[in-house]
Formats: structure tokens, sequence, C-alpha cells
């Protein structure tokens, strides 16, 4: 097994490994990922749009009183993908 293109950029990486320490339902708030990745809002959001183009994370955007929040959770398939990447890279290590 390869690396996935789509993971291996560092940003999406951080933001797949900080959505794989969830629960398989949970959600992370726009914001709080956001902090935890390190990136501008713009930034983050376009490597959100990437991951969800090719079915890695599901993006939910509601309202919370009258202020629009958007939650953000990895999907089997990024989980999988995910997994896979990790893999790769550890097997990278291991010959190392």
């Amino acid at each position: 097994m390869g690396a996935d293109e789509i993971i291996h950029q560092s940003t999406r990486l951080r933001i797949m490994a900080a959505l794989n320490t969830l629960e398989r339902r949970e959600a992370l708030e726009f914001t709080r990922l956001k902090a935890i990745v390190n990136v501008t809002d713009g930034n983050l959001g376009a490597h959100i749009d990437t991951l969800a183009r090719v079915g890695y994370v599901d993006v939910e955007k509601l309202f919370v009183g009258r202020r629009p929040q958007t939650r953000v959770k990895a999907t089997t398939a990024g989980r999988r993908a995910f997994r896979g990447h990790v893999a790769f890279l550890r097997k990278l290590l291991d010959q190392a």
C-alpha cells in the first residue's frame, strides 16, 4: 500500500489525525479544529473541501441560536484511508 496523496499533505494529515482521535460519530467544531491544526479559516476551509470531495470527511452546517456552526467528522472511508496512510508511514520508518 502506498501513500495516500490526499492525506499526505501536511495540513490534511493533521486534520485527519485530529478527527481520528474522536469516536466514530463525533465531530469537531470548525473553530476547535482550526485551533488544533493552527491554520487560517480559509486554509482550513479549502483543505476540508478537498477531503469532503473525496469522501474522507462529512461537513455539517447548522445554527446554534443565531450563530452558524460548522462541524466536521471523518467518514468510514476517511478513517480507512488514514489507517492505510499511517501503515505506509510506519513501514517507511521501520525501513529507516
